[in-house]
């Protein structure tokens, strides 16, 4: 009995490391998808962008309508967001927390974008709110909810584009 106790000890000490890497490397794989898509918005590659989600993606954007279902419709909307802008963007990601639980995973992050709007030339200045729902697929992370927001003063009725915590 004690060598039975021993040897499962053992393994769970010896298995431990192994465990928590295979965890941290899920992870890293959450966090290295997120770094390919922020490399893809700056360079404006929407293909490279639609890379991250799932073909069945929902999503919850800040412009209307209320939703986009599908890969199709949200390629549609980020073609428009990246049509708009005249020259470079600058986008950056922070705050990204990342849980898992086996093959699906949710994160948040706060992601700000500036760049110079091809209609007036105004520049544009924007922070959002990203919370995403990841799924592994075929060994590859894919986003297949996204809800971006921005908070509202609810006396002004205003969106709050520069939040800060």
């Amino acid at each position: 009995m004690k060598k039975t106790l021993l040897a499962g000890f053992a393994t769970v000490i010896l298995l431990s490391p192994v465990a928590v890497h295979a965890q941290s490397g899920d992870d890293a794989g959450i966090r290295a998808l997120e770094t390919r898509f922020i490399a893809a918005f700056n360079a404006k590659d929407l293909d490279s962008i639609m890379r991250a989600y799932a073909p069945d993606v929902f999503v919850f954007d800040l412009v209307p309508p209320r939703q986009y279902v599908g890969a199709a419709a949200y390629r549609a909307d980020w073609k428009t967001l990246l049509d708009g802008f005249e020259g470079p963007i600058s986008v950056s990601i922070s705050d990204l927390v990342v849980h898992r639980d086996g093959d699906l995973a949710y994160g948040h992050s706060i992601q700000h974008l500036v760049g110079k709007n091809k209609v007036g030339g105004a520049k544009t200045d924007l922070t959002v709110r990203v919370s995403d729902v990841y799924r592994r697929i075929d060994g590859r992370w894919k986003i297949v909810l996204e809800h971006v927001s921005v908070p509202v003063d609810l006396d002004t009725g205003k969106p709050d584009f520069a939040s800060k915590p």
